[in-house]
C-alpha cells in the first residue's frame, strides 16, 4: 500500500484544501472539462475513469476523481471548480503529440441523478460532452445498498427493509433541493436504490438538454465483457485517437450474498417498463434485457 493510500482521511482532506487554495489564484489559466462522466453510481465509472486516465491526450482533475461541483458544491463558485483542473499551458505541453488534445474530464456519479446538476452543467460548460455508464438496475441497487451500508450512510441491515423505507425517505427531497440550491439531501444521495435505476427519466433529461450527439451511453455489462471495443467507441465519440489499450480493471466492487428470489422477481417486474422506455430512447436494448 502506498503512503498516500494509507494516510488518514483527515490528512488527505487537509492536503487537498492546501492544493486547492494554491490553485485558486490561477483559476483563469486552468482548463475546464471537455467531457464529464456523469454517472451512474455503482455502474463501473471508477473503472472507466482509470482507463481514461491512461490516455496521453486526456487529463483528470488534479486531486479527486469526482469534484461534485454541480451537485453538492455548486455554491462554492466557478473559480473553486476550476482550481481542480490542470493549467492549460501545462496540459498543452503534455499532450502536444496527440491530435485533438488536450481534453480534461471528471467523473461524478451523482450528477445524472441530481435534479439540478444537468442544468448547471449545461449553463456552465456549453459544448461539453457527457458520458453515462448504466448497469442492470437490480444489481446496481443491491450494490449501492451494500456500499452505503459499509460506509455507514445506510443504517438498516436488510436490503428489503431499505427498499420499503426508500419512498418515505425520498418524499419531498427533490422539492427541497430545487427550493434551496445549497441543500444536500442525505437520503437522495445515499439511500436512493430503486429511484436511481429508473434510468430513462435521467437519460431523457440529458438528451433534451445536450442533444443526442453529445451524450454517449454505455452499458457496464458490455464494458466489462468487451472493454477494448467499448473503449474504442468512447474515444471515437470524443474524437480522440486510439493510442494504446489500457489495462481494464474492476474497481470498488463489493462481494455480496445472493439476493432473495422474491426481491429479485419484484424488482425485475418493477424495472421492466423503465427498461423498455430506455430502449425506445436509445434505439437499442439495454444489455441486461437482451
Amino acid at each position: 500500500m502506498s503512503i498516500r493510500g494509507s494516510a488518514p482521511n483527515s490528512l488527505k482532506n487537509a492536503g487537498r484544501r492546501v492544493v486547492r487554495s494554491l490553485a485558486r489564484p490561477t483559476a483563469a489559466f486552468r482548463m475546464m472539462p471537455n467531457f464529464i462522466v456523469a454517472g451512474g453510481s455503482r455502474c463501473g465509472t471508477t473503472s472507466l475513469h482509470r482507463a481514461l486516465m491512461t490516455h496521453p491526450g486526456i487529463l483528470p482533475p488534479i486531486l479527486n476523481k469526482g469534484v461534485h461541483y454541480f451537485d453538492i458544491d455548486f455554491l462554492r463558485g466557478e473559480n473553486w471548480y476550476r482550481s481542480h483542473f490542470p493549467l492549460s499551458a501545462v496540459a498543452d505541453r503534455r499532450t502536444a503529440s496527440v491530435p485533438n488534445a488536450p481534453m480534461c474530464f471528471e467523473s461524478s456519479g451523482y450528477y445524472m441523478h441530481h435534479p439540478l446538476a444537468a442544468e448547471r452543467i449545461a449553463q456552465t460548460l456549453p459544448g461539453v460532452r457527457l458520458v453515462v455508464m448504466l448497469r442492470d438496475p437490480i444489481e446496481r441497487a443491491y450494490s449501492a445498498y451494500k456500499h452505503e451500508f459499509a460506509r455507514g450512510f445506510e443504517t438498516v441491515d436488510s436490503f428489503e427493509r431499505a427498499l420499503e423505507l426508500e419512498p418515505g425517505r425520498l418524499a419531498g427531497e427533490v422539492a427541497k433541493i430545487r427550493a434551496n440550491p445549497g441543500y444536500v439531501s442525505h437520503a437522495h444521495r445515499h439511500q436512493s436504490y430503486v429511484d436511481r435505476g429508473q434510468y430513462v427519466q435521467q437519460v431523457r433529461r440529458l438528451i433534451d438538454l445536450f442533444g443526442p450527439n453529445r451524450v454517449h451511453v454505455m452499458f457496464s455489462e458490455d464494458f466489462f465483457a468487451t472493454p477494448e471495443q467499448e473503449y474504442e467507441r468512447l474515444l471515437s465519440f470524443l474524437d480522440l485517437p486510439i493510442v494504446h489499450a489500457p489495462a481494464y480493471e474492476q474497481h470498488n466492487a463489493r462481494r455480496r450474498s445472493p439476493m432473495a428470489e422474491a426481491t429479485l422477481s419484484r424488482l425485475t417486474a418493477h424495472f421492466e417498463p423503465y427498461d423498455a422506455a430506455l430502449a425506445d430512447v436509445l434505439g437499442r436494448t439495454p444489455s441486461w434485457r437482451r
